[in-house]
C-alpha cells in the first residue's frame, strides 16, 4: 500500500464552515490519513510513494450513501410513476423472483461503478444473495454496510434469518475491514413481532445493528395503526429494536413522539428525497430531527426508484426539498447538506470514528473534485457551489482506505466496459429485448 501526498487542493476538512484550508495537503500512510495541513505543513524531505497535484480541485472526505439495494441498478427505469406497494407488489417483486445469484454480483458491480464515479465511497446496502454483493464489494475497494432483507411474514422467514447469521459469521469484517454486516428486516408492515425479536435477539448475539425502513408512507402508517394501534417507530421501539444500533431507511411520517424516540435512542435515520418524490410517499421532517438532535445522513434508494445514484444530487434535493416544504429559504444551509453527506452519513451507519472526517487517523476515505468546470465560477462560496452546482462528473479522483479507485475520471478496480455490457445482457435476459 503506497504513501500519498495530495498536494495544492483546496481541503474542506468538514470540522466547521468556516475551516477552508486553500493549497492544502494531505499525507495518506497506508490506510490511514497521517497529517492535513496548509502547504508547507509537511516536512520539506517528506517523501511519498505517490504525489497527487491537487490543483484546481478540492479535497473532501467520501460521500456516505446510507440506504440504496444496489442490485436494483438492474431494474433501473423498468417500472415508473407507480405507487409504491403498486410497484413493489406488481412489478418489482416478480422480477426479483427471477434473479439468479450472478445477476446480483453484476448488479452490484454496476451500482459500484456508478457510486464510485460519483464519489461515493461508503454505502448501505440491503438485498439478497448478500454473498454476491460482498464479493463485487470486495472487489470494486468500496466500503459497505450489508444486510440481507428479511421478511418477516414471508415462507422462508426463520432460513432468511438463519443465512444471515451465516452471512455475518462470514463476512463482518472482511475485505480489511472494509465490510460491516447488519440485519436487515424489511419493514414493520412486513415483519410481525416475534418475528422482530427474533432479529433482536439474533443482532444482540452477533454484536451487529439492524437496517430497516421505517415510516414511509401513509399506506404503512395507516396498517401498523390498524394493527397494533401504534405508529410504526412506536411498534419498532415496543418490541425492543432501538435497544441496538439501528439504521431507519426514509422516516417520512413521524409525530413529536417518533421524533422523541429517535432522538433518544441515537437510531440514525437515511434520508432519501429523491427516491421519496419519485414515489409520492412524502417529505421527511429533516429540519425537525436535525433540530432534536437525531443522526440524519443521506442515501439515494435504489436505482430503480431514483433513478441514480449520485449524492451530490441527492444532497441538492434534499437542501431544496427541506426549504420548500418548511418556507423557510434558510433552512438546511448549504454546510448542513454536505455535512449530511458526508460526517452525518459516518455517524448513521456508527463509523463516525473511521470515515466522514479528513483529520489524522481517520480512514483514508476522500475524493477530489475538479473545480474548473463553469458552473463553479464565480468562486463566491465553495460549499454553496458543491451543493447547488456540482455534478457526478466532477469527480476527479476516488480513494478509499489509502487505495485510489478512480484517478482521472478513469476507474481503476474494474472493467468499465464489461460490467456495463454484462448489465445488460442480464437486462436483456429478464426483460426480453431492450
Amino acid at each position: 500500500m503506497a504513501n500519498i501526498l495530495i498536494q495544492g487542493a483546496t481541503i474542506l476538512a468538514m470540522k466547521g464552515a468556516e475551516q477552508e484550508i486553500k493549497d492544502g495537503e494531505i499525507v495518506i500512510q497506508g490506510d490511514r490519513i497521517a497529517a492535513v495541513g496548509p502547504c508547507g505543513s509537511i516536512p520539506a524531505n517528506y517523501r511519498a510513494d505517490r504525489v497527487i497535484d491537487g490543483s484546481g480541485m478540492v479535497a473532501l472526505p467520501g460521500l456516505v450513501n446510507c440506504h440504496t439495494h444496489a442490485a436494483m441498478t438492474l431494474l433501473r427505469s423498468y417500472a415508473d410513476d407507480l405507487p409504491l406497494m403498486e410497484w413493489l407488489s406488481q412489478k418489482i417483486w416478480p422480477v426479483e423472483e427471477k434473479l439468479e445469484p450472478e445477476d446480483i454480483y453484476w448488479g452490484t458491480m454496476l451500482c459500484c461503478l456508478e457510486m464510485i464515479k460519483s464519489g461515493t465511497t461508503t454505502f448501505a446496502d440491503m438485498y439478497f444473495e448478500m454473498n454476491q454483493a460482498a464479493v463485487a464489494v470486495e472487489k470494486s475497494g468500496l466500503r459497505a454496510c450489508l444486510s440481507r432483507g428479511l421478511i418477516g411474514n414471508a415462507p422462508n422467514a426463520g432460513q432468511a434469518l438463519a443465512e444471515s447469521i451465516a452471512f455475518i459469521k462470514e463476512w463482518n469484517g472482511r475485505a480489511g475491514g472494509r465490510i460491516k454486516v447488519m440485519l436487515g428486516p424489511h419493514a414493520p408492515y412486513t415483519c410481525p413481532p416475534d418475528y422482530l425479536r427474533q432479529v433482536v435477539e439474533a443482532a444482540g448475539a452477533n454484536q451487529v445493528g439492524i437496517h430497516i425502513h421505517v415510516a414511509e408512507t401513509t399506506d404503512e402508517i395507516e396498517q401498523i395503526k390498524a394493527g397494533y394501534n401504534q405508529t410504526p417507530v412506536g411498534y419498532l421501539h415496543h418490541a425492543g429494536l432501538f435497544e441496538l444500533p439501528v439504521l431507519a431507511a426514509h422516516c417520512v411520517h413521524l409525530d413529536e413522539a417518533d421524533i422523541e424516540i429517535l432522538a433518544r435512542y441515537q437510531v440514525g435515520v437515511a434520508h432519501c428525497p429523491e427516491s421519496n418524490m419519485k414515489l409520492a410517499s412524502g417529505i421527511a421532517p429533516v429540519a425537525r430531527l436535525l433540530e432534536a438532535g437525531v443522526n440524519v445522513g443521506l442515501g439515494t434508494d435504489g436505482a430503480a426508484s431514483n433513478n441514480n445514484l449520485d449524492l451530490l444530487e441527492e444532497m441538492h434535493s434534499a437542501a431544496l426539498l427541506q426549504k420548500v416544504a418548511t418556507g423557510n429559504p434558510t433552512v438546511m444551509p448549504a454546510f448542513t447538506a454536505l455535512s449530511l453527506a458526508t460526517t452525518g452519513g459516518a455517524g448513521v451507519l456508527g463509523l463516525d470514528g473511521e470515515i466522514g472526517l479528513l483529520k489524522a487517523g481517520m480512514r483514508a476515505d476522500l475524493i477530489l473534485i475538479n473545480l474548473q468546470r463553469p458552473h463553479y465560477y464565480p468562486l463566491h462560496n465553495l460549499i454553496a457551489n458543491l451543493v447547488y452546482a456540482s455534478q457526478s462528473a466532477d469527480v476527479d479522483t476516488v480513494i478509499v482506505d489509502g487505495e485510489i479507485l478512480m484517478e482521472g475520471r478513469r476507474v481503476l478496480t474494474m472493467d468499465e466496459e464489461k460490467v456495463i455490457r454484462e448489465t445488460q445482457q442480464r437486462a436483456t435476459r429478464l426483460f426480453g429485448r431492450i
